[in-house]
């Protein structure tokens, strides 16, 4: 006998091809009662069918990039000097834990803890990235908690040097570089996570064979060249992270008590800088002016034989020198960091600590002259060229920027105004004046910067006039694209525009300096490695300049050398340890 649902689907017939339609459209029952996938074209677009060995290529080959990948995002080194071949043939120790982690997770932890950590394999590789701009520039790593402010002044530099063009050119390609190393490093780990599990027993025995191998190799010390076979390298870049995200939180309670203690804060005005009332005092700054323009076999000759003719002709105007060197605190940029250390009398190492300065109570230097009444202080600062709150915390009755020089020429590069310019403006603006009080001023050579092209050259002063001379100057200079296409034409500029910041300046003194000028002049940090070539030194020269002799005089103990170059083993101290000497050696008891 037939059943009911027979005889059912008897008296319907029209129902089978239906169903028949309905089973293509929408998915059949399959014979476990599932619903039997679509029949659709496998794989992109059907491509893979028709050319399964193209595609079985590409598979192989997508897979094998995925690895390199992976492998070079945990071997890279966080320095350029460091990536050599032998960096990328080593075991790290991070890769081998991931991949036992992987594999013994169930199946939707690890595509989350895949892809969690394909993005943070992908962050630590931007970071690295970060640090070998920072360590090119700066000569140390970026920190995580204080450097953020740099990112701004690092897009100026590149607008004022490249044009505006250059510098949205530059900050879309780091977007674009930082979004591509995220998602290609997620996508890495996903699919090298898949390959492991779909081939679980030989994925498992490699990992094993690693893990042993790389204690084999740890505690035997091999090691390829001067290159550790095994490695724990991200471990440790993270911990050291790590340590310094909590040194630059506790740093601030640190400075806070250090920037409390002034030797000099209860000196009644009329005890302050006795030694130098009626002189005209001057503390000049030359950019990037550091140890390495004398020390440097490549530069030494020519950078001594001006230091040598400046002397001579200091002495022949009736001026004496004696120079010592100084330790910034800074490399390769930071100028405001090195000013404000070496005014303040603080270590001011970092952009918090310069924030919490300048917020604060503390006298500086130039405050100091200030509070006695007896200077009017001013400030030469071509360098700004906008709003600089921070100049009314250092105690300067006047600014002038880069906008009140009286300067219409060109910029050359990042520097707004040839330091010759700069120094008869401040001989027209303030030194020149009948019937003045005495100056104190605080003076920016710029025209050192980086990235040293074009610079401009010396010319008769009596041609300066409004600056305009300088634009046929700047078009007989050198391109700064071209120049630091080579290390040794970028070196070749800098010694040129330390010998021009210099000339500036002591051409400067013979021409308007008298009986009553005291210049102090320094560099503020170190060039870039470009130039320091591996030395990482933070030595900076400093000169006095005085033609009266009691001046000099009060710092005979301090061991100076005499004339503008200080000797090899001359006297070494901490640019924030400037402040107190000075202040104490110009006292009542110096």
């Amino acid at each position: 006998m037939a059943g009911p649902g027979r005889d059912a689907a008897a008296t319907r017939p029209d129902h089978a091809p239906a169903a028949r339609e309905q089973g293509a459209g929408a998915g059949a029952q399959g014979a476990d009662g599932g619903e039997e996938p679509k029949a659709t074209k496998p794989g992109w677009f059907g491509w893979r069918r028709r050319h399964p060995r193209a595609a079985r290529g590409v598979s192989v080959g997508t897979t094998v990039l995925a690895g390199a990948l992976v492998v070079f995002a945990l071997l890279l080194p966080n320095r350029i000097e460091r990536i050599e071949f032998a960096s990328f043939v080593r075991i790290p120790a991070e890769g081998v834990l991931l991949a036992g982690l992987l594999l013994a997770l169930p199946q939707r932890p690890r595509r989350i803890a895949a892809v969690v950590s394909g993005v943070f394999l992908g962050l630590v590789t931007v970071l690295k990235f970060v640090d070998m701009g920072f360590y090119q520039v700066l000569a140390r790593p970026f920190d995580l908690v204080l450097d953020w402010i740099l990112i701004e002044h690092a897009t100026d530099f590149l607008r004022e040097t490249f044009g505006r063009t250059g510098q949205v050119l530059a900050v879309i390609g780091v977007i674009v570089l930082l979004v591509a190393v995220l998602v290609l490093t997620t996508l890495a780990v996903v699919r090298l996570t898949n390959l492991m599990v779909r081939h679980r027993p030989v994925a498992a025995r490699t990992t094993l064979i690693l893990g042993t191998t790389w204690i084999t190799c740890m505690t035997l010390g091999m090691q390829i060249g001067t290159v550790p076979i095994a490695t724990k390298g991200n471990a440790e870049f993270l911990g050291n992270r790590v340590e310094q995200v909590r040194a630059g939180l506790e740093d601030a309670r640190v400075f806070e008590k250090q920037a409390a203690v002034d030797a000099f804060a209860k000196t009644p005005p009329d005890q302050l800088l006795t030694g130098l009332r009626g002189k005209d005092v001057l503390f000049t700054f030359i950019e990037s002016y550091g140890r390495v323009a004398i020390d440097d076999p490549a530069m030494a000759k020519q950078t001594d034989a001006v230091l040598k003719e400046g002397t001579a002709s200091l002495e022949a105007a009736g001026f004496e020198s004696r120079s010592g060197w100084l330790q910034s605190p800074v490399t390769g940029a930071g100028s405001w960091l090195a000013h404000s250390t070496f005014l303040s009398g603080l270590w001011i190492k970092n952009q918090q600590r310069y924030r919490s300065l300048t917020t604060s109570d503390r006298m500086t230097l130039t405050n100091y002259f200030r509070k006695t009444g007896a200077w009017r202080t001013v400030g030469i600062v071509p360098g700004v060229r906008r709003a600089w709150p921070e100049g009314k915390y250092f105690g300067l009755d006047h600014i002038y920027d880069s906008e009140h020089l009286g300067y219409h020429g060109p910029y050359f590069s990042w520097t707004p105004v040839p330091d010759q310019f700069s120094m008869e403006a401040f001989q027209r603006l303030e030194h020149g004046k009948k019937d003045r009080e005495p100056i104190m001023a605080e003076i920016i050579l710029a025209s050192s910067h980086n990235p040293w092209s074009p610079i401009a050259r010396m010319i008769d002063w009596e041609d300066l006039g409004d600056g305009s001379v300088f634009h046929q100057i700047k078009k007989e200079g050198t391109n700064p694209t071209e120049v630091w296409k080579d290390p040794e034409k970028v070196r070749t500029e800098y010694r040129r525009a330390i010998e021009y910041s210099i000339r500036s300046l002591t051409e400067w003194v013979e021409r308007y300096g008298d009986e009553d000028t005291v210049l102090v002049f320094l560099g503020d940090h170190q060039p870039v490695p470009t130039v320091t070539a591996g030395d990482t030194g933070k030595d900076v020269p400093i000169t006095i300049v005085a033609r009266d002799k009691k001046v000099l005089d009060r710092v005979a103990d301090w061991g100076w050398t005499d004339g503008l170059k200080p000797a090899p083993d001359a006297p070494r101290w901490g640019m924030d340890k400037f402040r107190d000497r000075f202040m104490t050696a110009y006292g009542p008891q110096g």
